[in-house]
């Protein structure tokens, strides 16, 4: 199949694709914030560097996107018709280094779930009271909470998650607007 972008269009495309800050990752932030869960961002002492780290629970999450991470079943993990061997062998080392993060995780005692970017989106309210119930699991002295009893807009924590997503992409390209007008400031005779 043909690219029906131009070498820089596409460029520009791919740079907006992010693996951090992801709207997926946002309506789960902002989602179990809102239940009161605090937690820390991409710790960098735990293997792969999990999405959500939350030492009270002993507990991370990674979120992952159904077609990097392969989501089994799921019709966004579908596999490009082009250079097929290149992707086939991108897809399989990427679910083998998944596997391998989700045992040296477990190996350090921590709890591990992954919630997938198509459940977000299409089961936001349900993800998101699953996974509380998950995390609450393992209660401190808070007790058992009831997470169903809580209202979760749908539509405002998706407009929130949206809104932190268009914020951070525009903070992406402040910055590198910035770094070029430097770059250009130094090539200058």
């Amino acid at each position: 199949m043909i690219d029906t972008l131009s070498r820089k269009q596409r460029s520009k495309a791919m740079s907006k694709v992010r693996g951090a800050d992801t709207k997926p990752e946002w309506i789960l932030r902002c989602g179990l914030h809102g239940l009161g869960f605090r937690y820390r961002l991409r710790n960098t002492h735990l293997p792969g560097r999990p999405d959500l780290v939350f030492p009270k629970y002993r507990a991370v999450i990674f979120v992952h996107g159904c077609y990097w991470h392969r989501h089994a079943g799921c019709k966004d993990a579908s596999t490009p018709k082009s250079n097929v061997a290149f992707w086939t062998r991108k897809f399989a080392e990427n679910v083998e280094r998944d596997r391998r993060t989700e045992l040296e995780i477990a190996e350090r005692g921590w709890r591990l779930m992954v919630v997938w970017e198509c459940e977000l989106i299409e089961r936001t309210v349900e993800t998101v009271r699953r996974v509380a119930l998950w995390l609450s699991r393992r209660t401190t002295a808070d007790g058992d909470r009831h997470y169903d009893a809580v209202t979760i807009d749908r539509r405002k924590l998706l407009a929130v998650a949206e809104k932190k997503v268009r914020y951070r992409i525009a903070s992406y390209d402040r910055k590198r607007d910035f770094s070029d007008s430097e770059e250009a400031k130094v090539q200058r005779p």
